[in-house]
């Protein structure tokens, strides 16, 4: 089969690589479609991901198929079932996931591969994260279930409700998806960003007010001033990963707001933050990292009931031979949001 490996930096290559068989408790997909992300595209520029991949490896982690195989044990599930994964799977019982917090598991079992015409999931995946698509949901929108089980999570850990004034900085996918959620749930959204047409976007999923800091010399002034008598936002999410925008996020926060720094930036990022202002005005300064069972559901449902349009996200298709071209054009900007390869 044609599947797309990782060799360094920069270098993913579309090869020839055995067709996989299940195991037990594991499962193989016909891969219908796989989404480019962000991840993807740090992962392609760095050459590897110290959680997740170490090259040479399978590369892509969002998909949705069809069941082709079915190892030995395997329950619930049979050949012909439309289905989306999750890219890792928790143990559920190491101290973190026995307190409810399996996005920290200290075993959590990644897998890669997405972009290939066939996947073999490991069995704890299957057991934890593969779940069945709705008959009213297609191979494209499905794909978009990870990814939004983060947001998901993002959304949960800043307790986000109706009547919130929310700022999203960052206006990619994850970003738009942020405004998208907080909008649906009832809180007003100020989204920031760079990028005219990303703002516009923005403005077109509920954000009451889009905001350019292209030339923003003091982003978090700017903040303020957009938001309710220019007092603050009771949340603001960071979808950069940059220093400069999370700490732009801490000073547009209000009296008892939270801060979710929630992309993740590169290893010894470093912010200057006024511990002052953290106390006297009881700013809670969180992060989100993953997603979890729980949420995956979550996002799977919000899908299917049409509260989340996965195709305001996509930005067209592609060949799986034209992936290393797809991921060029990301890494250099030249490609405004997320596009399914369809293998």
């Amino acid at each position: 089969m044609r599947a797309a490996v990782l060799h360094g930096r920069e270098d993913v290559r579309v090869e020839r690589v055995p067709l996989p068989e299940p195991g037990p408790g594991e499962v193989v997909l016909r891969a219908r479609a796989a989404l480019t992300c962000g991840t993807d595209v740090k992962v392609f520029r760095r050459g590897y991901h110290a959680k997740m991949i170490v090259p040479p490896a399978l590369f892509g982690h969002e998909l949705a198929g069809d069941i082709s195989a079915v190892g030995e044990g395997v329950t619930g599930f049979a050949i012909g079932d439309r289905v989306v994964a999750a890219n890792s799977a928790p143990c559920d019982s190491c101290p973190y996931c026995r307190r409810g917090r399996p996005a920290l598991c200290d075993d959590l079992l990644f897998w890669n591969g997405a972009y290939a015409e066939f996947v073999r999931l490991p069995a704890r995946v299957v057991a934890r994260n593969l779940i069945h698509i709705d008959p009213a949901v297609d191979y494209r929108e499905a794909a978009m279930v990870e990814p939004l089980a983060c947001v998901v999570k993002g959304v949960q850990d800043c307790g986000i409700t109706a009547g919130m004034d929310v700022a999203v900085i960052g206006v990619g996918p994850i970003g738009l998806m942020f405004v998208a959620l907080a909008r649906s749930m009832g809180a007003r959204v100020v989204a920031a960003g760079r990028r005219p047409e990303r703002l516009e976007r923005a403005r077109s999923l509920g954000a009451s007010t889009i905001l350019s800091l292209a030339d923003a010399a003091d982003p978090a002034a700017r903040l303020r001033y957009s938001s309710p008598g220019g007092h603050g936002f009771d949340v603001v999410v960071e979808a950069v990963g940059h220093a400069i925008t999370a700490e732009a996020a801490v000073g547009a926060a209000r009296k008892g707001g939270t801060v979710n720094l929630f992309a993740g930036p590169p290893a010894g990022t470093r912010i200057a933050v006024d511990v002052a202002i953290l106390h006297y005005d009881e700013i809670t300064l969180t992060s989100s990292f993953h997603h979890t069972p729980d949420t995956v559901r979550k996002a799977h449902d919000l899908i299917a009931r049409g509260v989340i349009r996965p195709r305001d996200l996509l930005h067209g298709e592609a060949a799986l031979d034209e992936l290393p071209t797809v991921l060029r054009e990301m890494a250099a900007g030249d490609r405004p949001l997320k596009t399914a390869i369809l293998p």
